[in-house]
C-alpha cells in the first residue's frame, strides 16, 4: 500500500474511532435505549469519501425508517415470534430492491430488531430509535467532513508522469539519431503505472468535494494516458527507423523536434507553438529531396507516420484546454 493509502487508512480509523464514542455519549446523555447502536451506525456509514458516506447515509435512513414502521405493523398485526420476523424480511428486501436501498438492510435490521426485542409498538420507542439513528448518522458526516487534501499528491503525480514523457521523447529522439542506441523503454511502464495511481487519486480528490462533478486534474491524467498509448505505438516505428544504416537528413529535422518537445513537457498550454513548430519541421522535409532508393523511401514513410502520431499527440492535449 502506497503512502498516499496508509495516511487515509490512519485517519479513517481515527475519524471512526472519534465518531463512534461520541455517538454513544451523546445518545447515553440523552438516555436514548441501545444507545451504543449509535456507534455501530457511525462505523458503518464512515466511507472512504465525503459522496460515499453521503449516499450511505441516504440509503441506511430511508431503509431504517421504512423498516421501522413496516416491522412495527406486522409485528402488531401477526405477533411477535420467530416466524413473523422472517416473513418480514420475505417481505422487506424486495421494497429495498426496488428502491435501491439495499445498501441499508443491516442497519435495518437492527432497528427492526430493537423493536422485536420490545414487543411494542410506540411513538416513544420509534423517536428512541430515530434519535439515534440521526445521532449516529449526523456524526459519521460531521467526521468524515474532514478529509485530506490530496492537490499536493496529484501535483506530484503529474510532475512524475511529466519527467517520464520527456525521457520517453528524448530517447526516441537520441535513437532516430543513434541506431546503437540502449534504451530499455522501462519509462513506458513506469509512467503507466503512475498515472493508474494518479488517476484514483483524483477520483478520491473529486468524490471528497460534494458540489464538484468535475476534476480538472482527472481530465489532465486521461489526457496523458492517451498521449502515452500514442508513445507506445511509435515505439516499435522508432526502432525501424533508427535500425536502417542510411542516414537521412530528414531523420536528424524530426529528431531535433522530438528533442525540443522532450524539453517542454509540462502542464501550461503551450501546445500552438508546438504545432507551429511541426508545422515548420514538416515543411522542411517536404522541400528536401525526393528519396532515390528504397530504404529511403521506407525512412520517409515511416517518419511521416511518426509525425502524424506527434501530431496527434500534440492535439489531445489542445482539446484538453479547450474542454476545461
Amino acid at each position: 500500500m502506497d503512502g498516499a493509502g496508509m495516511v487515509g487508512m490512519g485517519q479513517r480509523t481515527l475519524k471512526t474511532a472519534i465518531g463512534a464514542g461520541l455517538a454513544i455519549w451523546i445518545a447515553s446523555l440523552m438516555n436514548l435505549e441501545f444507545a451504543t447502536f449509535a456507534a455501530i451506525i457511525v462505523i458503518m456509514c464512515i466511507e472512504k469519501t465525503k459522496k460515499k458516506t453521503l449516499h450511505t447515509i441516504q440509503k441506511k435512513f430511508f431503509a431504517s425508517i421504512v423498516s421501522m414502521f413496516l416491522g412495527g405493523l406486522i409485528f402488531e398485526l401477526f405477533g411477535y415470534n420467530p416466524f413473523v420476523f422472517s416473513i418480514f424480511i420475505v417481505l422487506f428486501v424486495p421494497i429495498l430492491v426496488k428502491a435501491r436501498i439495499q445498501a441499508g438492510f443491516i442497519t435495518s435490521m437492527v432497528v427492526v430488531l430493537h423493536v422485536y426485542t420490545l414487543k411494542e409498538v410506540s411513538v416513544e420507542i420509534f423517536l428512541n430509535e430515530f434519535y439515534i439513528i440521526i445521532i449516529g448518522m449526523g456524526i459519521a458526516l460531521i467526521v468524515n467532513s474532514f478529509m485530506p487534501n490530496f492537490k499536493k499528491d496529484i501535483e506530484t503525480y503529474k510532475k512524475d508522469i511529466e519527467q517520464k514523457f520527456a525521457t520517453i521523447l528524448y530517447e526516441f529522439s537520441a535513437f532516430l539519431r543513434d541506431r546503437e542506441r540502449k534504451w530499455d523503454g522501462k519509462e513506458l511502464l513506469e509512467a503507466e503505472e503512475i498515472i493508474n495511481e494518479s488517476k484514483s487519486v483524483a477520483i478520491q480528490d473529486v468524490e471528497n468535494h460534494l458540489l464538484r462533478k468535475q476534476n480538472k486534474d482527472y481530465y489532465y491524467l486521461e489526457m496523458r494516458e492517451n498521449q502515452l498509448e500514442r508513445l507506445q505505438q511509435m515505439t516499435q516505428v522508432v526502432a525501424n527507423v533508427s535500425s536502417f544504416e542510411l542516414h537521412v537528413q530528414q531523420k536528424e529535422m524530426f529528431a531535433d523536434f522530438l528533442e525540443y518537445l522532450s524539453q517542454n513537457v509540462h502542464s501550461k498550454d503551450t501546445t500552438d507553438i508546438s504545432l507551429e513548430k511541426l508545422e515548420a519541421c514538416m515543411a522542411e522535409i517536404r522541400v528536401t529531396e525526393l528519396p532515390t532508393t528504397r530504404d529511403e523511401f521506407e525512412i520517409r514513410a515511416n517518419l511521416f507516420y511518426l509525425i502524424y502520431e506527434i501530431e496527434n499527440y500534440l492535439k489531445m492535449k489542445k482539446k484538453l484546454f479547450a474542454k476545461i
